[in-house]
């Protein structure tokens, strides 16, 4: 078996964990990012930038270059509820640089940040290469093995920290037991073709709920539907679903046959959770390896982030100078647990109320939650739901100020 050792072994190349690899490296620390797939390209990630990490960019001093990169930019997210629009959330008026929601295919931000992760020499991205084992010893989680083109690799590290999703392998394999909470919704990704003519609101929920995110060509839908019944959906048809979508949204009603068959729906089975212990001797998790959200506001990027940020914050000095101890990881999830608790308490509450349990199964029973009424006659309430979904509860700032990467080009 081929061996390479490294500080720190990130499992997962998703916005947490290309985050971190790039932020440890750029303090000197020496990183190996392990990404399964070999490429980003995948449809239906979540796909926003929210103020917050834009802000990161601004810090890192990348925001020309960024902005560069395909975008469509949101100020408010506006919802129709029963045929009545209210501004939801209002960011105009944020506190930073650049105050929307940025919507960036996911590929081109994890391409972004790889690129730039390669300009420092300790950054290693090995793609193509998915974990298959945590290396323990005498208790202590102590490397990886994986598995590459070229066979088995053993890394070892001082640290592995798991940011491979809510299907996280290494959380499973370290035994680290999630707290679940019953989702409200699951959601159908869909696409469908976009005219310049469209008009759409974020969110229409008269019945059964949709959100259309506007990329540019396409509108992006999420069709909201109680968990566990994609099956009965199937069992009524397409022409229910399309008929479904253009009664939220009348505008697509000439291009909902552009949904041809089932392969063109994308099931997402929605899970919130979060680990009572995020880490154990050697190993941490982070990002939805922690705490699974709800796609609401696309929030879980948001905190996955943040989490790479407190955790390059507490972890990366301690790397660097050899003296790493479980308390410091204990020191991330201290810190980034109160914002999971509340920002998923929120999401939770507001899709209870948004799908009562106790409406009747006809139309999905989506309804106009009361506190909406509070947008209605007091709209500035909108600004402060606007730093909730595009800052967050705790933002998170990037501490160090590590020296500039070397100019002798990328590192591959």
């Amino acid at each position: 078996m081929r061996e390479l050792s490294t500080q720190c072994c990130v499992v997962g190349g998703g916005p947490a964990g290309m985050t971190l690899g790039l932020l440890l490296a750029r303090q000197g620390v020496d990183v190996v990012v392990l990404e399964k797939h070999a490429d980003f390209l995948r449809d239906f990630r979540g796909d926003t930038i929210h103020p917050s990490t834009q802000e990161l960019i601004h810090q890192l001093g990348w925001d020309e270059e960024f902005h560069r990169l395909p975008h469509a930019r949101v100020e408010r997210i506006t919802i129709e509820l029963q045929g009545r629009p209210v501004t939801f959330a209002d960011f105009r008026r944020l506190p930073v640089h650049h105050p929307y929601v940025a919507f960036m295919p996911q590929w081109d931000f994890l391409d972004f940040l790889a690129a730039k992760g390669r300009e420092f020499p300790s950054f290693r991205l090995l793609m193509s290469t998915p974990m298959t084992e945590l290396v323990v010893t005498d208790g202590r989680v102590t490397g990886v093995r994986a598995e590459d083109a070229d066979g088995d690799l053993r890394i070892d590290a001082d640290l592995v920290v798991a940011a491979d999703g809510r299907h996280s392998s290494s959380r499973e394999q370290a035994r680290l037991v999630p707290e679940s909470f019953r989702p409200p919704v699951d959601v159908l990704w869909l696409r469908v073709s976009r005219r310049p003519t469209d008009s759409l609101p974020f969110l229409n929920a008269s019945g059964r709920a949709l959100v259309a995110i506007n990329r540019g060509d396409y509108w992006q839908l999420a069709y909201l539907i109680r968990p566990g019944t994609f099956d009965d959906l199937r069992r009524e048809g397409l022409t229910a679903l399309r008929e479904g979508i253009a009664q939220l949204a009348p505008d697509l009603a000439d291009r909902v046959e552009e949904i041809a068959g089932w392969d063109d729906v994308h099931h997402l089975a929605v899970r919130v959770d979060r680990l009572r212990r995020w880490h154990r001797p050697g190993l941490l998790c982070i990002g939805d390896s922690a705490h699974a959200m709800s796609p609401a506001g696309g929030v879980g990027i948001n905190l996955a982030v943040q989490d790479a940020v407190a955790t390059a914050n507490i972890v990366g000095p301690r790397l660097v100078s050899g003296t790493l101890a479980e308390s410091d990881l204990a020191s991330v999830q201290a810190r980034r647990m109160w914002p999971t608790r509340v920002t998923q308490t929120l999401q939770v509450a507001i899709g209870h109320r948004l799908f009562p349990q106790r409406a009747h199964r006809d139309g999905d029973g989506a309804r106009v939650p009361s506190f909406v009424r509070l947008f209605r006659w007091f709209p500035p309430l909108s600004r402060v739901t606007g730093r909730l979904v595009g800052i967050g509860v705790r933002p998170e700032r990037i501490e160090s100020r590590p020296p500039e990467p070397p100019s002798g080009g990328a590192r591959t």
